[in-house]
């Protein structure tokens, strides 16, 4: 592996893990709102990490 491949794997890392941060500081309320269900979370940020 390169290290540029290191580093994008890094990066999308680090995009999964902000995103797991920031929806689940949103209540569940707030998450109805947009449509999104606790248990999704994980699924969401993985999906918003790639690209």
């Amino acid at each position: 592996m390169s290290i540029k491949e290191i580093a994008h794997k890094i990066h999308e890392w680090r995009r999964y893990r902000a995103s797991v941060r920031e929806l689940s500081r949103l209540t569940d309320r707030e998450l109805h709102d947009l449509g999104i269900v606790r248990a999704d979370i994980e699924h969401i940020a993985k999906k918003s990490a790639q690209y």
